[in-house]
């Protein structure tokens, strides 16, 4: 079971790398400089503005070193210049499956505002690594342009993550017809429709209507523009006997979504609610934290009113 720390994350926006991921430290590969340690620290092997080699080239370099069999987890930095996708380096992981034995977490994407905006990442075909390491327990995946996991068949998969700030609809179907019995992490940024987001809660639906995933113990459907509708659908589903923590931050969640959560029994037995940024009143965050004295509220936000209308925004976009 995952540990506390792995359900209440820090906040991961995007504009710093992870300093740590899966329980363990976090730095950045340097090809020139010798790796100490593959067993307890992670590497962020990316492509820098002014380097000339490539993703694969960074890769290869990495896993030269024999010691590099004992590395638990990869994480895929910068692709290179803003319009390249990981595909080679993909190529190369599943080529080099029987390699990563000890491979348990993937994150394909570890790129901040700084060297490519989260609407610009290019994504691939991601689907082969499943089926190529498993042993895999953490995947991760940040950008929705061309982004492509299947319909995953996974019996160790623990935590699952897609970042975007506008996800296609058949990344959510694919990831709700999938058979994960471990998954005990589940968080999904559909993000807006400007920036690719093209589904509705239809999509959501599988996972209130049946226990998809029975194991699950945190729910984050975050930097959303239909949080009330799933705040809504949430609050009427019987299906989540064994969640403990239920994530709708990051989003657009009114007055309207949160009196939906406090009609909620589902709701009642839960050990944590994060609703950070909001558009909820301040009458209403009492009623929240009188209910759910556990709730995060933080990150007030105010709609913008122009042309006669209120709008109300994600987190991350653009």
């Amino acid at each position: 079971m995952l540990s506390k720390a792995g359900y209440l994350q820090k906040e991961h926006m995007i504009n710093e790398h992870n300093s740590e991921w899966m329980g363990y430290p976090v730095k950045p590969f340097v090809p020139e400089e010798t790796v100490s340690d593959y067993k307890n620290t992670l590497y962020r092997i990316g492509v820098n503005w002014d380097d000339n080699r490539s993703l694969v080239d960074l890769l290869a370099c990495f896993l030269e070193n024999p010691a590099s069999v004992d590395t638990p987890g990869i994480i895929l930095g910068s692709f290179g210049e803003s319009d390249t996708d990981p595909t080679p380096a993909v190529e190369a992981l599943v080529a080099a499956r029987s390699r990563l034995p000890h491979l348990k977490g993937l994150f394909i994407g570890d790129i901040i505002s700084e060297e490519n905006e989260i609407s610009w990442i290019q994504q691939t075909d991601l689907s082969a690594l499943f089926g190529a390491f498993p042993a895999l327990e953490y995947f991760r995946a940040r950008g929705g342009n061309g982004l492509v996991l299947g319909r995953i068949s996974h019996g160790n998969l623990r935590s699952l993550t897609i970042e975007s700030g506008g996800l296609p609809r058949g990344v959510i179907r694919d990831v709700l017809a999938s058979s994960l019995p471990a998954l005990e992490h589940l968080e999904i940024w559909p993000g807006t429709e400007d920036y690719g987001w093209d589904g509705s809660l239809e999509d959501f639906r599988p996972l209130f209507e049946a226990p998809l995933f029975p194991n699950l113990r945190y729910l984050g459907l975050r930097n959303s523009t239909i949080s009330d509708e799933l705040a809504a659908a949430f609050g009427s589903a019987a299906v989540f006997e064994n969640l403990h923590i239920l994530d709708l931050s990051l989003g657009t969640l009114s007055d309207e979504g949160a009196a939906r959560l406090l009609e909620s029994p589902t709701v009642k037995l839960l050990k944590g609610l994060d609703l950070h940024h909001h558009y909820l009143s301040e009458g209403m965050m009492a009623k929240i934290l009188e209910s759910f004295p556990f709730a995060n509220v933080d990150d007030v936000e105010t709609p913008d009113d122009w042309d006669g209308e209120s709008h109300r925004y994600v987190a991350v976009s653009e």
